[in-house]
């Protein structure tokens, strides 16, 4: 146990410190924005493990040869009033942080959740009163606004895709195609629960490098990720030109909602901003650079490896902290 304990802690603070400033500092990411997005997952779920595991495992290192054993033990000193004597202060105080910290984690994800609820409903609701429909398709509607905005709000069936008159007048066609598609490829792929996922990760260990790190990536792959699927249709110097043309405008619409700012990016109501408004301009010139010089796409090979390396990080942890106790 205290080796398993041990090793829990060297993982999480490698995952904790090192392993993000790298992963940040890399250039591959561009080349394969999915892969890179499934790495700084599984960095993000191992650190956490280790971390709480690391913790658990050396406060119950007096009760139990293993995990489940000392957590056996544990639940009979809590339920049955078994003696408590074995376990010195620093076990109690270590036991007492993974619960707390577990508890902080999950909290934070759930409040959270309510916060990006309560501004999405909010939110519809002001579009509602302001907005009216497109012809560009459903799930699209138009505010009265100068600067050229676009963002979508997701909701499941009530998700839809906000323009700015001002972005429907400096825009051609296809450059306006190449900003609904983008949109589109926010909502069909879910990036608003990657967002949310992140930002709750920052909002509960700040001090924590790895979350600010993992905030800013994820922003910017989001963004690469539904760059990729415009591309598919549109040319490049179609995309270029809609994203600046909508980074030139405000940061973000002004029809009185309250921002939910995730970092490098603003969520408004957890909604995305998918060319330009509500992309930090380090995101934006990492967008541009990216269509402007493209890299060679990561090989199959080298996706492989980065991808077994993400699971590995995962069963690495799992297995220091049940695999002993299922052989015991």
């Amino acid at each position: 146990m205290f080796w398993t304990s041990y090793l829990l802690a060297v993982l999480a603070l490698i995952l904790a410190w090192p392993v993000p400033v790298l992963l940040s500092r890399a250039r591959w990411p561009a080349r394969s924005p999915f892969t890179a997005m499934v790495l700084w997952q599984a960095i993000a779920l191992a650190g956490g493990l280790s971390m709480i595991g690391a913790m658990l495992v050396y406060g119950l290192e007096p009760v139990g040869d293993n995990l489940l054993a000392g957590l056996r033990s544990l639940a009979g000193m809590v339920f049955y009033n078994e003696p408590t004597t074995a376990l010195g202060f620093w076990h109690l105080f270590a036991l007492s942080a993974a619960a707390l910290l577990t508890a902080h984690l999950v909290f934070t994800l759930l409040l959270t959740y309510y916060k990006i609820e309560r501004q999405r409903r909010r939110h519809r609701e002001l579009l509602a009163l302001l907005a009216s429909p497109s012809d560009d398709g459903p799930g699209t509607v138009v505010i009265n606004h100068d600067s050229p905005v676009a963002y979508c709000l997701p909701g499941g069936a009530r998700s839809v895709t906000v323009l700015s008159d001002g972005l429907m007048a400096a825009l051609e066609p296809a450059e306006l195609r190449a900003v609904l598609i983008h949109e589109n490829a926010h909502l069909s792929q879910r990036h608003d629960l990657l967002l949310w996922a992140f930002a709750a990760w920052r909002q509960a260990l700040p001090w924590f490098p790895t979350t600010r790190l993992a905030q800013t990536a994820v922003n910017s792959l989001i963004e690469m990720l539904a760059d990729d699927v415009a591309l598919r249709t549109e040319s490049k110097g179609t995309l270029i030109k809609a994203i600046a043309i909508v980074a030139s405008g405000s940061s973000q619409p002004t029809i009185g909602t309250h921002a939910f700012t995730t970092g490098g990016a603003v969520v408004e109501g957890n909604s995305v901003s998918a060319t330009g408004g509500a992309d930090s301009p380090r995101t934006t010139a990492s967008r541009v650079s990216r269509l402007l010089s493209p890299l060679p796409p990561l090989t199959r090979g080298l996706r492989i490896l980065v991808l077994a390396a993400s699971i590995l990080l995962l069963a690495v942890p799992t297995a220091l902290l049940i695999v002993p106790g299922l052989l015991g």
